[in-house]
């Protein structure tokens, strides 16, 4: 742009971001560039609108400053690696490299251990979230149910790190990090935990996801689970069929086309009460059973 950008006009320079975030085929690129010039200027996208209403104007610096993170979001690096910060329930987790990022629909699957959490009788019920990755679940149920102890189980070291922070910054007390696989995590709890919450790896290798947003940031190892999807389910039954005590609920996310297959695994394991539960776009996104 030739103008000088001193006083450059907001709405110019929004019209000039989406306009590079669409050539860069980026799915939103309207939202994703009001959120990026809202962050350098620590506005809401209320307030961002409020500002372009009212004819407001951008300093050079924050010009420039806007202009790399759209730079960077034209290369298709994720819009929550460039703020460090994905929107989870009352959260705003940190998020980066290393980790995955969490996504809209497995709030539901919050809300569904959240709410078995809150049903128990127990004066400290326990919950336990395996694979926490960044801690989403395990600080929903921290932060919602503050009387509960939780349990955040994670493998990855990169992940963890982003785990640590949260936890630091939003858990309080109530959460403790545990660097386990889930398979064999916290044998001390046997028999003693109410509910048992994870959104496992359920992508199947042959439906790798092309877009680079996925593809080059998320890790493998928190999408893929392997030709079906369900590599990790069994383990994941019999993790949960030792934590919990009778009558403690299990919540799992996964795919809309793998309600059946999970749901053979768990009843041949024993579960009661294998209950789909549908997302927002009504599609089976989780499945609750009973220990």
């Amino acid at each position: 742009m030739t103008k000088s950008d001193e006083g450059l006009p907001l709405s110019e320079l929004l019209e000039e971001s989406v306009a590079t975030l669409d050539a860069a085929g980026v799915v939103s690129p309207e939202i994703d560039a009001q959120l990026l010039l809202g962050h350098v200027l620590e506005l809401s996208r209320g307030g961002l609108q409020a500002r372009l209403i009212t004819g407001g104007t951008v300093s050079a610096t924050d010009a420039g400053s806007i202009r790399s993170l759209i730079a960077r979001r034209a290369t298709r690096e994720p819009l929550q690696h460039i703020t460090g910060l994905a929107p989870f329930r009352a959260l705003e987790l940190h998020v980066g490299p290393g980790v995955f990022i969490p996504r809209p629909e497995t709030e539901m699957v919050a809300q569904l251990a959240i709410d078995a959490l809150r049903a128990d009788a127990a004066p400290a019920p326990i919950a336990v979230d395996l694979g926490t990755g960044s801690g989403a679940i395990a600080l929903a149920l921290a932060t919602e149910v503050p009387n509960a102890r939780v349990y955040a189980v994670e493998r990855s070291a990169e992940a963890r790190v982003w785990a640590e922070r949260n936890i630091r910054d939003f858990g309080g007390d109530n959460t403790t990090l545990v660097a386990a696989d889930l398979a064999d995590a916290l044998p001390e709890l046997d028999g003693a935990v109410s509910v048992v919450a994870s959104n496992p790896p359920y992508v199947p290798e042959s439906l790798r996801p092309t877009d680079p947003e996925v593809a080059l940031h998320d890790p493998d190892e928190a999408l893929y689970g392997g030709d079906d999807g369900l590599s990790v389910i069994p383990a994941l039954s019999r993790t949960g069929l030792r934590l919990l005590r009778s009558g403690g609920v299990l919540v799992i996310e996964h795919a809309e086309h793998q309600s059946a297959a999970i749901a053979a695994i768990l009843a041949t394991d024993g579960w009661r009460s294998i209950t789909h539960h549908r997302d927002l776009t009504f599609r089976d996104r989780a499945t609750t059973a009973l220990r």
